[in-house]
């Protein structure tokens, strides 16, 4: 579940004028990349933020929001 604070956060998202605007403009095609270049795109954000940890513990599920 949205706590209230990430509910309200959606509410004022979704009423902004420039956000609506923006997604608009995703909206339009893009084009589409190959498998290639998305795994290039990747590891170049990998660069970026430098390797992630991997973790060993189990991930509690009691949270999860999707």
């Amino acid at each position: 579940m949205l706590s209230d604070f990430e509910k309200r956060e959606m509410i004022l998202d979704a009423s902004d004028k420039n956000r609506m605007k923006d997604f608009r403009l995703l909206r339009k095609d893009v084009g589409k990349i190959s498998f290639e270049e998305y795994l290039t795109f990747l590891n170049d954000i990998q660069k970026v933020f430098k390797p992630f940890k991997i973790s060993t513990r189990k991930t509690k599920t009691d949270l999860n929001k999707l």
